[in-house]
């Protein structure tokens, strides 16, 4: 048995890309963003999987991520979303990258690093319309527009913004949209080869306004809902599992306690099982006494607080009396996150859980947590990959 197993439905991932691309204008290009080991997916198997089914360019955030992909034998054209330090400037240059930018500072140390190795890079001018994040503000593109146009090194390409509140307040978004639209105006008429792109998975599927020239997808690649909620609502396919077994069983008495600081008492003599993930392989420990686990296509809660190693869940009292097949045995599979028979457990729900957003579920599993994939046919994906 596999101690601590995420099985990535590769597609899964395709039909997700099919989902967001049928949202989409025919000339609009879909970005698979594959930061974050692919959200805890595996970003290169999840990266063969997106190009195959359509997307047209990858986005990561750090030039490590970037490096990972090429060296995987990814060509497709890459953006580097996030700040890129001096130091990393020549290695990420020689990696065939497109480059975020929104200083001038920066766009003059890129340009004169890509002339020294010989070499134009693509860049994409960050607007920031709102988040107050990263971006340079909207009255000084104009600006940074003219210092891009005099560094030999540096083409450009596209500009592109970040929605802060797509997935949970349209009004906000309409006008990010708005702002982005009127600082771009003059981009396109002085500029008409540059493309735009501002739409993350929510605002991908909450308003085709939003769109422009590309969208920028990630969550909902993996099959999880940008708004929290079921994914199947959207059309899409969660991608990941994540399971483990059964490991030992044992009796507990009424009132007894369990585990650490004995956070659950049992009402009534019951069983035990114990499940050998926790919070060391990414498994919270905020779901101590929190959820239900399944096994053999039923739920059972899980109790006590959740180790760094393994987790307790109540499976009941032993129906011994009649001779009955035990309901839950050494090795049984258990099921955190997927489908048991007619069971499922979501990401969205343990998110809702502990107050957090499927995002982190999925991205805080650890190495610890062995990856497998199904679903390849494109016939590169292994357990060995991300």
């Amino acid at each position: 048995m596999i101690r601590a197993l995420a099985t990535v439905d590769l597609d899964a991932v395709r039909s997700n890309v099919r989902v967001l691309r049928s949202h989409l204008g025919p000339e609009v290009r879909l970005i698979a963003v594959v930061k974050a080991d692919g959200y805890g997916h595996g970003a290169l198997p999840v990266a063969r999987a997106a190009l195959a089914a359509g997307a047209a360019m990858l986005a990561v955030t750090t030039v490590e991520e970037a490096a990972a992909l090429r060296a995987g034998g990814i060509g497709a054209p890459l953006l580097i979303m996030g700040p890129v330090a001096d130091d990393q400037l020549a290695d990420a240059v020689a990696l065939g990258a497109e480059f975020t930018a929104w200083s001038a500072r920066f766009l003059r140390t890129l340009g004169r690093t890509a002339a020294e190795g010989g070499r134009t890079v693509p860049v994409h001018l960050k607007v920031d319309s709102g988040m107050r994040r990263l971006g340079v503000a909207p009255g000084e593109l104009p600006t940074l527009l003219d210092v891009a146009s005099l560094e030999p090194g540096v083409e450009l390409v596209a500009a592109m913004t970040h929605f802060a509140t797509a997935d949970d307040d349209p009004e906000f978004m309409a006008v990010q949209r708005a702002v982005f639209a009127e600082a771009i105006a003059p981009v396109r008429r002085a500029h008409p080869k540059v493309w735009f792109h501002a739409a993350n998975s929510a605002a991908t599927l909450r308003d085709p306004a939003t769109h422009f020239d590309a969208v920028r997808c990630g969550i909902a690649l993996y099959g999880l809902s940008p708004f929290q909620g079921d994914p199947a609502a959207c059309g899409l396919r969660p991608a990941l599992s994540l399971s483990s077994y059964v490991a030992a069983i044992q009796d507990v008495a009424g009132g007894e306690g369990v585990s650490y600081s004995l956070t659950w008492r049992a009402p009534r003599r019951t069983r035990v099982a114990l499940v050998p993930i926790g919070y060391g392989d990414g498994f919270f420990r905020a779901l101590s006494n929190r959820g239900d686990v399944l096994i053999r296509g039923r739920r059972y809660p899980r109790v006590g607080t959740v180790c760094m190693d393994q987790f307790l869940v109540d499976i009941g009292p032993e129906p011994r009396a009649d001779g009955a097949e035990p309901r839950v045995t050494v090795p049984d599979p258990v099921v955190l996150i997927g489908r048991d028979a007619d069971e499922r457990i979501t990401a969205e729900e343990l998110a809702k859980l502990i107050d957090t957003i499927n995002y982190e579920i999925t991205c805080s599993l650890t190495s610890r947590v062995r990856r497998t994939y199904v679903g390849d046919d494109v016939g590169k994906g292994t357990a060995d990959d991300g």
